[in-house]
């Protein structure tokens, strides 16, 4: 849906707002125009409730919404008399429109001095949870939101079975574009399997204003451009496109900036024609290969010593050996192990043509450590359209500034000549900013040297803590890994440990709560 569309539909639901209540409004003393005027109606209707005006925010927040409505369809019926639990369920499962009967139909009288607190134990329950519900959605969708790491791209900087709390405000948070969805759940509800949401009305992508743009070499949280309903199908077998904000998550390091150039060169990533500068605690990860003198390797020594977290694979026929993810600094100090005859990277040669790379139609000769160069398409930047580069921008035209878009971008090509909808071109113009995403771990990593651009509107956050660590190779205490609880993942030098001071400062505040409550009693 189009903000037009949107402003039509806000609309038509203050006039059936209106329609329901002005009524009901009269009883409680005020004027029937005030149903009608929009917000202003809402902020009257709080106080018919004598609830607190903010509530009408909660209104106003998607997601949020769908639990407040509810709430006010409830509270409203309630504040003229219909408190049985019948009253509840039919306003609940008509969707409000129950009102209507009680407006026009029902021989009720406002109750200005009803109680606000609930009748019963159960009614406590279900009020402080449903607002503990709200309070959650709010911080999960606008605040911080937990996440985990599933895969080792980013190893050595975040480990498999790091739990993250990924900030939604440094960038600003992105409001939610599915209208309709399960809260505080991903695209699946937990148990069930079901899709947690409805794939329309979308809302209008709409970013708040953060305080710090993406810096290259930033870890970010971002919806994968290219995912899709893999699981849910209609009758017709027929594939389900998920909504940007239902996309998997996915974590890399944003080595290209908007406006940057980009190649890769024997492994090495260039940016703008200069190497790129990363970060003390990245440490880039590469696959190797060699001989052994004839012994064989402790495979104990090679994980604890040489760091190694992915596969190590040995023939002790040929005795030849393979690690999937080795650091370089690893490397040079593993290449002079005594039972060592021979190591070296693996590298995919210049020219080498591997299909399954971006722009993934098979006639660029490029590979995961040969690569481009490209353009990293910025707002507002003009870049030429022809034969050759559409390729690398159809994805964008046609999806993410096309369909995702609400708009109809269908590229085609006649002979020589670039046709968007049928009319010829020979530039095009970009709506957002896009970005180059990779993992340190090069040989282990889907990233965009395999799908491309990650579009601005698909970010979603940045890592900033890690609040526990576990080893999933490990059991008892051994699986939690101590010192990587409470560190940040930003930073120069090693991470250090703040969970003793977070101890202290929780059993400073349980007793300081014991010695409170005794000194009360």
């Amino acid at each position: 849906m189009t903000i037009i569309h949107w402003i039509l539909f806000l609309l038509i639901v203050q006039l059936i707002h209106f329609l329901g209540t002005w009524k009901l409004y009269q009883k409680a003393g005020r004027k029937a125009w005030e149903a009608a005027i929009p917000v202003y109606n809402a902020v009257v209707l709080m106080k018919i409730l004598k609830r607190p005006w903010w509530w009408v925010i909660l209104l106003f927040i998607p997601i949020v919404n769908l639990i407040m409505f509810p709430v006010i369809w409830v509270e409203t019926i309630r504040s003229f008399g219909k408190t049985s639990t019948l009253d509840t369920i039919l306003v609940i499962i008509t969707l409000g429109f129950y009102i209507f009967y009680v407006n026009y139909s029902a021989d009720v009288t406002y109750r200005a001095d009803r109680s606000l607190h609930p009748g019963s134990a159960a009614g406590e329950w279900i009020s402080s949870i449903l607002f503990a519900v709200v309070a959650a959605t709010i911080v999960h969708t606008y605040v911080m939101q937990p996440f985990t790491i599933p895969t080792s791209s980013l190893e050595k900087t975040l480990l498999v079975g790091d739990y993250l709390f990924v900030s939604k405000f440094h960038y600003g948070a992105r409001t939610p574009i599915t209208s309709v969805a399960f809260p505080m759940v991903h695209d699946t509800i937990p148990g069930i399997g079901i899709k947690s949401y409805l794939n329309s009305p979308h809302i209008p992508y709409f970013r708040l204003p953060g305080f710090q743009d993406v810096d290259r070499n930033d870890i970010v949280v971002f919806n994968w451009p290219v995912d899709t309903v893999r699981m849910f199908r209609d009758r017709s077998g027929m594939r389900y496109d998920k909504p940007v904000d239902k996309k998997s998550n996915y974590v890399k390091r944003a080595v290209g900036l908007p406006g940057d150039s980009l190649k890769i060169v024997d492994g090495k990533v260039f940016v703008n024609n200069q190497p790129l500068d990363l970060p003390e605690r990245a440490k880039p990860q590469y696959s190797y290969s060699g001989t052994t003198k004839g012994q064989g390797f402790d495979p104990y020594t090679l994980y604890k010593v040489y760091d190694i977290t992915d596969g190590f694979y040995y023939d002790p026929n040929t005795n030849q050996f393979f690690i999937q993810s080795l650091s370089e600094e690893a490397y040079e100090r593993l290449k002079n192990h005594p039972n060592v005859a021979s190591i070296q990277r693996e590298i995919s040669p210049a020219g080498e043509k591997d299909p399954g790379i971006f722009p993934n139609n098979g006639k660029v000769n490029w590979n995961r450590d040969n690569f481009g160069p490209i353009y990293i398409p910025k707002k507002g930047a003009t870049v030429k359209i022809d034969i050759n580069s559409f390729p690398l921008y159809r994805q964008i035209i046609e999806n993410y500034e096309g369909r995702e878009m609400g708009i109809d971008n269908k590229l085609s090509v006649n002979g020589t000549q670039v046709l968007l909808n049928g009319e010829p071109i020979d530039s095009y113009t970009f709506k957002q900013d896009y970005y180059w995403m990779m993992g340190d771990n090069r040989h282990n990593s889907e990233d965009s040297r395999y799908w491309g651009y990650v579009p601005e509107n698909h970010l979603v956050g940045k890592p900033v803590f890690i609040w526990l660590s576990l080893d999933q190779n490990a059991s008892g205490f051994d699986k939690i890994r101590w010192d990587r609880m409470f560190t940040t993942v930003g930073g120069k030098g090693e991470p250090v440990s703040y969970f003793p001071y977070f101890l202290i400062l929780l059993v400073g505040w349980i007793g300081y709560s014991f010695f409170r409550k005794k000194k009360k009693s």
